[in-house]
């Protein structure tokens, strides 16, 4: 039976659906953030009279978009809110979090976050998040006849199909790969695809059926291929997607899998020496190697090589 496990890291929390040692899907939560379903008081800073909406600061600190705010409450409130879709940064932006008003007699509480019920671990089966990161990095899933080129824009996710094959043949061999980019990077929000151009109506619709079928047990809505072979997808967005953190915060996700690695390195000594490219020095946060001095109890010590790309940091367990 699939299930989830959930990893907490120094600096953000993973999870991944697992079943017979197989990844189904994956799940990324950065912790300097509220993520989607969390409740919590939230103080109202600005709001225009008469509207529903206002701008609320959480007490992280962090701005939220919130709507749905009754008529009665004003600036200098506080209000009870759920988030809908926690911070996102974008290239030369931050979306702030959106959140609607959540009433304390409110009955409809939503399902936990799997980080919340996911059975605990203190690490994943060997390899398991490797696969996961590094075919995130790369932003491409090879299938037997070609492969997907997966790319974030601000608009949308676009999967273009690159292969072998008739333009069927390789649509219909994408369409397992396509399943499991979706999972595997927990892709939501504004989704394109970018199918071979299929000429015949009955060929388009084949391609539909096998989607359909693949994607049944994934909530979305999802538009016919057009006579240019595109498919539009929508979700719901609840935060960034694995895929999103590389493309806007591919330094600070280098860090956080540099601490993973020196948590779970080998050996005998007093010291742990982690060696990474010189831009992630200055993202390694002093509490959190504060916490990696914690959970290995050694002395942590971070060099720096410039001949190092930013996804091969090298972590050892020294005596001095």
């Amino acid at each position: 039976m699939a299930e989830w496990l959930v990893e907490e890291g120094i600096g953000e929390t993973r999870a991944l659906l697992v079943e017979n040692d197989q990844i189904l899907a994956a799940k990324l939560f950065w912790l300097s953030k509220d993520c989607a379903r969390t409740i919590l008081l939230a103080k109202i800073v600005s709001r225009k009279a008469g509207s529903s909406r206002a701008l609320c600061v959480s007490p992280r600190g962090v701005e939220i978009n919130a709507d749905g705010l009754p008529r009665d409450v004003s600036e200098g409130s506080e209000v009870r809110l759920i988030i809908t879709r926690e911070a996102m940064a974008e290239r030369g932006r931050l979306k702030r979090a959106q959140a609607r008003y959540f009433a304390d007699d409110n009955p409809h509480i939503p399902p936990p976050s799997v980080f919340a019920t996911g059975k605990h671990v203190r690490c994943f089966p060997s390899g398991l998040w490797d696969e996961i990161w590094d075919t995130a990095s790369s932003g491409q899933i090879d299938f037997a006849s070609g492969s997907l080129i997966i790319s974030v824009t601000p608009a949308m996710t676009l999967i273009d199909i690159d292969g072998e094959g008739s333009p069927l043949e390789l649509s219909l061999a994408a369409v397992p790969a396509i399943a499991q980019a979706l999972r595997w990077f927990d892709l939501a929000g504004n989704i394109g695809i970018d199918f071979p151009t299929i000429q015949d109506k009955a060929g388009r619709k084949a391609v539909d059926a096998a989607l359909e079928e693949a994607l049944d047990d994934w909530p979305h809505e999802r538009t016919a291929m057009n006579g240019f072979g595109f498919v539009q997808i929508v979700a719901r967005l609840e935060g960034p997607s694995l895929l999103h953190r590389f493309s806007t915060s591919r330094v600070g996700a280098c860090a956080r899998m540099a601490l993973r690695g020196a948590e779970n390195a080998e050996g005998s000594g007093v010291i742990l020496l982690l060696t990474v490219h010189p831009a992630l020095k200055s993202k390694l946060k002093e509490e959190w190697l504060v916490e990696l001095a914690r959970r290995t109890g050694k002395e942590v010590r971070i060099e720096t090589d410039p001949k190092l790309a930013l996804e091969a940091p090298h972590a050892q367990i020294i005596s001095a």
